[in-house]
């Protein structure tokens, strides 16, 4: 009778280390399926780079480090070199010169703001004409104007540097620029994972967050005579307005560059950030970035 008695103790006590082994392996499943990476996006694009732009941990990498022509991405740190001037009035006025016209002439496939010479633009509007419409004027009267030397052509070669040394400051080792619009000459250069990093510095500034966010506006200029004209200027990049929780940033296009988009959006307090670099039309640069954020968000 003892003998039975410990035989069933036996068997109760297997059974309940077999059951509570049983919902500990339940439980482990379980939570390895929660934690199921979603699958990994195919994009069209040559390059593709995507992190969490609050802890900068890296959420999606396709030749992320492969130096490649990057159009008018290139203005995002354009703009980061002009708000980083010191005492930095953005409503200080800069007069349109013949020499920005001309250049958007000269180039004939370049984008413009299309500033009409002799109007007093303030530098804040000139940041709206650079982002939006992507200007390469707009571009040119801001390196004119915070760029150093006695001649146009140093004041342009200055701020060049300027960039140059921002990309330095930033640890960027696969970053060159030869122009302030990214209308290269030869050696106009970065990575998506860099261009990455370059906004995700320049998203630290509320002027930039505010002018890249923005779908459309209407600036109020001085002409030559002392009156007034409204400039009307609509941001080409697709997402603002398609895409919850869109941020901006910056659209790029050319004939070495093809279709470019450095794009960031916040959805739940997390925001990702990231570049696509040479997809193959502006459908694809943006249906890439959809991608690549959806596949950010879940990760």
């Amino acid at each position: 009778m003892r003998t039975g008695i410990k035989g069933m103790r036996r068997a109760v006590t297997a059974t309940v280390t077999l059951t509570a082994g049983a919902v500990l392996a339940g439980g482990a499943f379980a939570g390895q399926a929660q934690a199921a990476a979603p699958p990994t996006p195919t994009i069209v694009a040559k390059g593709g780079y995507v992190m969490n732009n609050g802890t900068g941990a890296s959420l999606f990498a396709k030749a992320a480090d492969t130096r490649r022509s990057t159009g008018s991405t290139t203005k995002i740190m354009t703009a980061k070199v002009v708000l980083s001037q010191k005492n930095l009035n953005l409503d200080s006025k800069v007069t349109i010169q013949k020499a920005y016209s001309d250049y958007i002439v000269d180039k004939g496939y370049v984008s413009s703001a299309k500033l009409i010479v002799g109007d007093k633009v303030t530098v804040r509007q000139l940041l709206y004409g650079l982002m939006l419409p992507s200007g390469c004027d707009a571009a040119y009267a801001l390196a004119d104007k915070f760029g150093t030397g006695s001649t146009r052509a140093a004041r342009v070669k200055s701020f060049i540097g300027k960039m140059n040394t921002a990309a330095k400051d930033l640890g960027l080792k696969n970053t060159h620029f030869d122009s302030f619009d990214g209308v290269g000459n030869g050696a106009n250069y970065s990575t998506p994972r860099d261009l990455t990093k370059i906004a995700s510095s320049a998203m630290k500034n509320s002027t930039f967050r505010t002018v890249v966010k923005t779908r459309t506006t209407t600036q109020k200029v001085t002409t030559k005579t002392g009156g007034y004209r409204n400039m009307s200027w609509t941001n080409t990049n697709k997402l603002l307005g398609t895409y919850s929780g869109a941020l901006g940033v910056k659209t790029g296009s050319g004939p070495e560059a093809k279709y470019c988009l450095v794009f960031a959006a916040t959805r739940n307090n997390k925001t990702v950030i990231g570049t696509v670099l040479a997809s193959t039309s502006e459908a694809n640069r943006t249906a890439d970035a959809k991608k690549l954020m959806d596949y950010g968000f879940k990760k």
